[in-house]
């Protein structure tokens, strides 16, 4: 199976053995899909060119011709005036064809993948709150004992990123733009009650965690990056640590073009644990690209 997930940031890419319930080849790419969403309200010929560039590259590294192959998109395209034109014309120059899913499905298939790693993991708690942080939106999925209620949110590190020009002004920002996710929040605790941990998966947490592992994007180990606890207050540590690197520095260590990116997210990452009330986070490398794997390995 070929699991394909272009966000809003980055193209991912898994080949997965559904006999073995491993991954036998993967890929990633930052191709900025959002770039400029926020400022024009679609997804820019640039844009575009750099994920049908992304596609046949992978496409030379992976056989797409022996695998069932599902390719979802998320936010920047569900959101973009230009949707099905881009569409189209990645399929016109890659033989790809996207589907665009919704914020639900989206959280759905991220809390299947989130799931298996904490079980590989032995994480054993009956409850969790799991936040998927993307570059065009933010999935809060509450995972009960006997109940899931999931939600997205429009809020992701590009599209705030590129609304605000500079952090102190997304600081200023996020407590009203996030004021939705903390309504949700607060009505899901009075209904079901806390839950006993939380969980994050996506660019900026797994960064963040490779941060604190002394990792580069370049070194990048996911094996190493789940599990990996991250307390609250290491956030304000690590982003007053990229901010005070040399731009060359930064670039290296959390990937060419993604440091304003990466920064915004800590940002929205901090008020996610206000949010949810918690102190520490359990960081899983796992998202969507697995979940569609998993999902179509599953209906076999």
């Amino acid at each position: 199976m070929i699991a394909v997930d272009l966000g809003s940031n980055t193209l991912r890419v898994v080949q997965f053995d559904c006999k073995s319930q491993k991954c036998t080849a993967e890929y990633e790419k930052i191709v900025k899909t959002a770039d400029g969403l926020a400022q024009y309200g679609s997804i820019s010929d640039e844009a575009v060119g750099r994920v049908i560039d992304a596609i046949n590259e992978v496409k030379a590294k992976i056989d797409f011709g022996r695998d069932k192959i599902r390719a979802v998109t998320t936010q920047a395209v569900r959101s973009a005036a230009n949707s099905e034109a881009v569409i189209a014309k990645i399929k016109e120059y890659t033989g790809v064809e996207f589907e665009i899913i919704s914020g639900e499905e989206e959280a759905a298939l991220t809390l299947l993948a989130v799931k298996k790693r904490l079980d590989s993991l032995q994480h054993v708690s009956k409850s969790f709150v799991l936040v998927d942080i993307g570059g065009g939106s933010t999935e809060l999925i509450f995972h009960y004992s006997d109940k899931v209620v999931a939600k997205s949110f429009p809020v992701g590190i590009v599209t705030i990123a590129q609304s605000y020009s500079a952090l102190e002004e997304i600081e200023n920002a996020l407590p009203e733009l996030m004021l939705q996710i903390q309504i949700f929040c607060a009505e899901i605790y009075a209904a079901q009650g806390k839950v006993d941990s939380f969980v994050a998966t996506a660019g900026t947490p797994t960064t963040v965690a490779a941060m604190k592992m002394n990792q580069s994007y370049a070194t990048y180990d996911a094996q190493k990056i789940n599990g990996t606890l991250l307390e609250r207050n290491e956030l304000d540590f690590f982003l007053d640590k990229l901010l005070s690197m040399p731009f060359e520095q930064r670039e290296y260590t959390v990937g060419t073009g993604r440091s304003d990116l990466i920064a915004a997210g800590i940002l929205i990452f901090k008020q996610l644990y206000n949010i949810t009330g918690f102190e520490h986070c359990i960081v899983v490398d796992d998202g969507l690209r697995e979940g569609v794997a998993l999902r179509m390995c599953n209906k076999l």
